[in-house]
């Protein structure tokens, strides 16, 4: 029993490292863990304790005693983390407490210093876990569009069998109605539902209009600072003119974040539509490097530079003041909404069901401010079930899943299954055995590439693997080629100077 007297007073000397509680604060934190536990009595380790460096390094340890002691039943992954999130929870201060520490720092030591904060704590409480995080495959691969950002996404763990009966058990009850709602905070989740006691929300009022939206993290951050802005509402997405405004109101409050919108229709939106919300955070995209290739005017709107981007993807680029971006914002989306171009496969309905929308995201640019507006249309047809403007058959080896806001800034967000079909592939290419891939279940998909690279390459021990993570990034600048709409050809400019024509 001693163990895990020991394993206590690390947490807590944690949590003191690491600016969760104050030294004032040591006898409480210790009983209250004590009660997690099912503890009642407590020995005072004989040994000179060690302050772990991460959550998870001590997380794990009290987990596994708390598995013996049949406390997580059965032991798996989700089971462990709705157990240790409830440790953690411990820790974190009250919301009201975070709110008033947040607004302190913002309003003395400006916006940067309250996000760093309130980022720092979220990794501290292991709400971000970066420990699984760490496992993800990251790369920068260089493409004619500059390097795009491969992330093969590793960190979020598979579901034990166990877990998928157990959360068959569970009585429904929508609440909260989904995971962006904010009644998720501090809630103690269940097999089918992530805790988040050790979760907390800053209101926002993004439009002075006293209806807040709210910021927290995501728990598993694709880049850094990876923030997420909800609607106080669980209401579906829908882009409208005051998202534009909400969106350019947040770079306002938080300059040195960018913010972006998924697109509110299926296919071309993100994997969450039933809840309005964003995705920002502190990062640049190669999209945000992307130089502009051509400049036009909006007549209506003569303060407002336009351009359109050079990238895969069909990309406007407006920049000015707030109130002109948002009207100018409001009414390229409003005539896009209504656009059809047969020639170019733009169909802005089918019936009534729309077709036609837009991903936006903005961000700073000195005084001024800057949106990007990425159009996109989602219809179906025969030849291509998925999509017309989504990735094709041909690139589905290696993303078949929709592209949202963030594959649409550049940065592509790959299946785990790709680590160990590469990493099997590498060896194959180098000895150029393509009979082994074409029999291999998990990697005959990628024969026609594997047979493409072997007639560019020579593979060696020491090149393979950077070849093959540059050829990844060239088929993901093709996948966010299939996903523009006017394509990069002489036929597809000329399309869309047809839509420019109509602005």
């Amino acid at each position: 029993m001693s163990d895990i007297y020991t394993h206590i007073e690390q947490l807590v000397s944690y949590a003191l490292a690491k600016g969760l509680i104050e030294k004032e604060d040591r006898l409480w934190a210790r009983n209250e863990l004590l009660a997690v536990l099912g503890l009642t009595d407590y020995k005072a380790p004989s040994a000179k304790i060690k302050t772990p460096k991460t959550a998870a390094e001590i997380l794990t340890p009290i987990c596994d005693w708390a598995a013996q002691k049949r406390l997580i039943q059965p032991d798996t992954v989700t089971q462990r983390d709705l157990f240790d999130t409830r440790l953690m929870g411990v820790f974190t201060a009250r919301p009201s407490e975070v709110i008033s520490e947040f607004t302190v720092l913002y309003k003395t030591r400006g916006p940067k210093t309250a996000t760093d904060k309130f980022y720092h704590d979220a990794c501290a409480l292991n709400y971000i876990r970066m420990d699984r995080i760490a496992k993800n495959r990251v790369w920068k691969a260089a493409t004619p569009y500059g390097e795009l950002d491969i992330t093969i996404n590793m960190s979020k763990p598979e579901k034990d069998p166990k877990d998928i009966a157990a959360a068959l058990q569970v009585k429904a009850s929508g609440y909260p109605a989904c995971l962006l709602c904010k009644e998720n905070e501090g809630y103690a989740g269940h097999a089918a539902h992530p805790a988040r006691q050790n979760l907390r929300l800053i209101p926002l009022d993004l439009l002075n209009d006293g209806k807040p939206w709210y910021l927290q993290y995501s728990p598993y951050v694709y880049y850094n600072e990876h923030c997420i802005c909800l609607s106080d509402k669980h209401e579906p997405m829908k882009l409208s003119k005051k998202s534009f405004a909400r969106l350019l109101g947040f770079v306002e409050m938080l300059p040195h974040y960018f913010i972006g919108s998924n697109a509110d229709l299926p296919i071309v939106g993100g994997s969450i539509l039933t809840h309005d919300h964003f995705q920002g955070g502190r990062y640049t995209f190669a999209m945000e490097k992307a130089p502009v290739e051509k400049t036009f005017k909006l007549k209506k709107f003569p303060r407002v530079k336009a351009a359109i981007v050079r990238w895969p993807m069909s990309v406007i680029r407006l920049n000015g003041n707030k109130k002109d971006l948002t009207e100018a914002a409001d009414y390229i989306l409003r005539k896009w909404r209504t656009y059809s171009d047969p020639q170019a496969d733009i169909l802005a309905f089918s019936g009534k069901t729309p077709h036609n929308t837009i991903t936006p995201i903005a961000r700073r640019r000195g005084k001024n401010f800057e949106l990007d507006l990425v159009l996109r249309n989602n219809r179906t047809t025969e030849q291509f079930p998925l999509g017309i403007f989504h990735p094709h058959e041909e690139v589905h080896h290696i993303k078949k899943e929709n592209i949202g806001l963030i594959e649409v800034m550049g940065l592509a967000v790959l299946p785990a299954r790709l680590a160990a079909e590469l990493d099997a592939l590498e060896k194959h290419l180098i000895k150029r055995n393509i009979k082994a891939i074409q029999k291999d279940p998990s990697l005959n998909k990628h024969t026609v590439w594997a047979e493409e690279l072997l007639e560019k390459y020579k593979f060696t021990p020491k090149n393979a693997k950077g070849i093959l993570q540059r050829e990844v990034g060239t088929v993901f600048a093709k996948v966010l080629e299939y996903a523009g709409v006017f394509k990069r050809t002489p036929q597809g400019r000329e399309a869309f100077e047809r839509f420019l024509q109509k602005l």
